[in-house]
């Protein structure tokens, strides 16, 4: 069954210096929440600093996707999404101004966290990667505490492992998670899948964009719409219906109902869209968000398509641009 909510349907290395310059540092709750901009372009590799400027355009509503601390093509978007919300000139880099303007860069961006019964209750020792055999599962869940949790800290798996070396990620233990805040308030009238940004951009009913995310949009194979469509209903852990006469280079024959869960084919948020058999929707693998391709449909990580789906409105149109 799916809820309705409208509509029918530690330790390690790092590259970090304040003037840019590479040089080693420790990864740690200390040296992110400590780390200032100081100018210049983001250190190359995986840094403190760039650790906190993840969380803070997270907070903002400007996804960087998961918080790994490695600066790139998802920070560099990030940061033209904040600066397009905000009224800066648009060049996606880091400079002073934008390093001001991000609300809460006073705060820590890391913070400690104890482990509850909830955050690892529906736990697998694994899911099928075959669609038949996703059919006669009853969840499909995430198959190991550090997999949950860095789901809920919006973290890279391997990130959240190395800030916490010697976790065993159970209940009861205290960890190091990033802080990204509650889920921006918004009011979403109008959205717009950029195919050549590999972008959603969310704006309210005055046009102003409020939200931003990376996105993974169609294939060669089943490329997505094109042209504007509405939002006709939001599900959350919705079961998935595969139909094979969508995806041509499937071998099944049958139609199949894949049960909910966060590593189901589409995450943990269905966003149905006017046009039969495309949806905004949530991903088992949001570290692949925007490098991979999608059956058609506009994937996000489960973290964002949550947020968007709590913000828009029932008939927001959807514009599909190349």
């Amino acid at each position: 069954m799916m809820r309705q909510i409208f509509g029918s349907v530690a330790a390690g290395v790092a590259l970090f210096s304040l003037t840019g310059t590479a040089i080693s540092a420790d990864l740690s709750m200390q040296s992110i929440n400590e780390a200032s901009y100081e100018g210049g372009a983001l250190p190359e590799g995986q840094s403190p600093v760039t650790t906190r400027i993840q969380i803070l355009l997270d907070r903002n509503g400007s996804s960087p996707g998961v918080i790994d601390g490695y600066s790139g093509g998802n920070v560099q978007d990030a940061l033209t999404g904040f600066e397009e919300m905000n009224g800066f000139a648009v060049d996606g880099k880091m400079d002073d101004e934008i390093w001001n303007a991000l609300a809460g860069k006073d705060q820590p961006a890391m913070m400690e966290y104890t482990i509850q019964a909830a955050d690892v209750d529906r736990l697998k020792e694994s899911n099928p990667d075959d669609y038949e055999e996703m059919a006669k599962e009853d969840w499909l869940g995430f198959t190991s505490g550090s997999e949950a949790l860095a789901e809920k800290f919006h973290m890279d798996e391997d990130f959240l492992k190395t800030l916490n070396p010697d976790s065993q990620f159970k209940e009861g233990e205290t960890i190091v998670v990033a802080d990204p805040g509650q889920y921006k308030a918004a009011d979403v009238a109008r959205i717009v899948a950029d195919k050549g940004r590999s972008r959603i951009l969310a704006y309210d009913g005055q046009d102003k964009l409020v939200l931003s995310y990376p996105t993974t949009i169609g294939s060669d194979d089943t490329p997505s719409p094109s042209g504007t469509v509405e939002v006709n209903a939001v599900a959350v852990e919705p079961t998935y219906t595969f139909d094979p006469k969508n995806i041509p280079e499937s071998d099944i024959e049958e139609t199949l109902a894949i049960p909910a869960g966060p590593n189901g084919p589409v995450g943990l948020v269905w966003i149905d869209l006017s046009k039969p058999t495309y949806g905004l929707h949530g991903t088992p693998y949001p570290a692949e968000i925007g490098k991979t391709a999608s059956h058609g449909c506009v994937r996000l990580t489960n973290w964002d398509a949550m947020e968007l789906a709590e913000a828009v409105e029932q008939g927001a149109t959807v514009e599909f641009k190349d």
